[in-house]
């Protein structure tokens, strides 16, 4: 293995360690449960991802480059639809938003007794 092989291996794990900080760091700071799992839905994936990569400049065997390809499919498929089911799951429970976000891009109206109830007039449109 090469000396620039060691060197891009480390720079991704170091980038992505830190995208995870970060990601971890938006979960315990901001305000409400929107903005932390957007935080943590794009930074923890850019960050696994990174470090498996990471790990696979480090150690090109065959099994591993096959097994973090997988991973990192999984990751970057399954993790932006967790976000957004966390963020419907949110939304339809009523957390509210904090204070200070600005813009709310579902705009729906929103009262208790439709709370399980998809928006629209039920004939598929909104």
């Amino acid at each position: 293995m090469s000396g620039v092989t060691v060197v891009v291996g480390l720079v991704l794990l170091v980038v992505g360690a830190l995208l995870v900080g970060v990601a971890a760091l938006g979960l315990l700071r901001l305000p409400d449960v929107y903005t932390r799992a957007n935080a943590v839905t794009k930074a923890a994936a850019l960050g696994l991802v990174l470090v498996l990569l990471g790990g696979l400049a480090l150690a090109p065997e065959v099994g591993s480059v096959l097994t973090l390809v997988v991973a990192v499919a999984l990751q970057l498929f399954t993790v932006p639809i967790a976000g957004y089911e966390v963020g419907q799951a949110a939304r339809l429970s009523g957390a509210p938003l904090s204070p200070l976000t600005h813009h709310d891009e579902v705009g729906l109206p929103r009262t208790d007794d439709d709370a399980g109830a998809p928006a629209g007039d039920g004939a598929g449109r909104p």
